[in-house]
């Protein structure tokens, strides 16, 4: 019976820090929209997160670390939004319309830090290196999926590198002037730009 309480415990503690981390990484967001990644530091996010430094600090040892955990938490969700795109059997114009929605709310979704995803310059080498890896797996993912609808004949026969980059970079570029609460919403958003980008897609 002790040990099963104590794994409970433990189990339920472990949640509880969990949901802690991403209440930060909520806070994070806000204080990086705020004051910009460069001028937002330990004491404001603590403040937003309504905690003391101390207690911040227990969780994150530093603005770097909540940086990182920010972009691999997003790029786990990317991957496995692109993962599900390519063997969901849907055509082509489908899978890459699922992509770029999925892609949208991770990076438009405040719990994940917003603008925080393009910060990679200013992670730590190791740490940098280890981001940049898990999005170059992405991109190549997203390719995947452009040059099997090429390959079908759905897509215009174009090269595949230089459509998802494009691809990429638009859905990446809305983190610099979306603001939630404004006059767009994060889904509609999703759902304007999957229809435009891929009405340029089709052959």
């Amino acid at each position: 019976m002790v040990r099963i309480s104590n794994g409970r415990s433990k189990a339920s503690g472990s949640r509880r820090a969990e949901r802690t981390r991403r209440a930060i990484l909520q806070a994070a967001a806000a204080a990086f929209r705020e004051h910009g990644y460069a001028g937002a530091g330990m004491r404001e996010i603590a403040e937003k997160a309504e905690l003391s430094p101390a207690n911040l600090y227990y969780y994150f040892g530093g603005k770097d670390e909540i940086l990182f955990y920010c972009q691999d938490h997003s790029l786990d969700r990317l991957l496995a939004a692109a993962d599900e795109a390519a063997v969901s059997g849907e055509p082509p114009a489908a899978q890459i319309g699922r992509v770029i929605r999925a892609h949208l709310r991770c990076v438009l979704d405040e719990l994940d830090g917003a603008s925080a995803h393009l910060e990679v310059d200013a992670l730590p080498a190791p740490l940098r290196r280890r981001v940049v890896a898990k999005r170059d797996r992405y991109e190549r993912a997203v390719r995947a999926l452009v040059a099997a609808g090429v390959d079908a004949g759905s897509f215009a026969g174009r090269d595949p590198i230089l459509v998802t980059r494009a691809i990429l970079g638009a859905l990446n570029s809305t983190v610099r002037w979306f603001r939630p609460g404004g006059a767009v919403s994060a889904a509609r958003l999703a759902d304007e730009y999957a229809d435009f980008l891929v009405r340029g897609l089709l052959a």
